[in-house]
């Protein structure tokens, strides 16, 4: 029976999924179902918490405020009814549950912003960095061929 539910959990779970953690903000796309209707809604706030590891029962909360009201929903990262999850900026905090920000008003409730590099893979970002770096050294090289080529050609004249 154990392998069975463990077999299904891990069909159930979605493979891509982004590095989310407390202070960014982010998109939920979310299917709703209406009568016959299928849509998609958009619930955007900051992330004040994540619980229940990464296994399928992982969850993260995200809190918006809505005309001066608070408002949490609590989303489980690999249900079906989540469409997908978009990162839009990345917060800076020291803490893990952000519940502070429930009491906080005003330039309090604001996090401080990290800078976002936007890629799935982190192995990308690194060699798109080496090939930049490869490019501006074949650069110097070709300009500082062409400075001694100017340089030998004063000195003959």
């Amino acid at each position: 029976m154990v392998q069975k539910t463990e077999e299904f959990n891990k069909v159930q779970l979605k493979k891509v999924l982004p590095e989310i953690r407390p202070g960014d903000t982010v998109k939920v796309y979310q299917k709703i179902k209406e009568k016959n209707k299928e849509r998609i809604q958009v619930f955007e706030g900051t992330v004040i918490a994540r619980k229940h590891g990464k296994g399928i029962s992982s969850t993260i909360t995200v809190r918006r405020v809505s005309s001066g009201i608070g408002v949490e929903r609590i989303f489980p990262l690999h249900s079906p009814n989540i469409e997908k999850i978009e990162i839009v900026k990345r917060g800076k905090v020291k803490r893990a549950k952000l519940y502070y920000l429930r009491k906080a008003k005003g330039k309090k409730a604001k996090l401080k912003q990290k800078e976002l590099v936007v890629s799935d893979n982190k192995e990308d970002i690194v060699e798109e960095n080496k090939e930049e770096q490869a490019e501006k050294k074949e650069e110097n090289k070709e300009e500082h061929l062409k400075e001694e080529q100017a340089e030998k050609k004063e000195e003959e004249k």
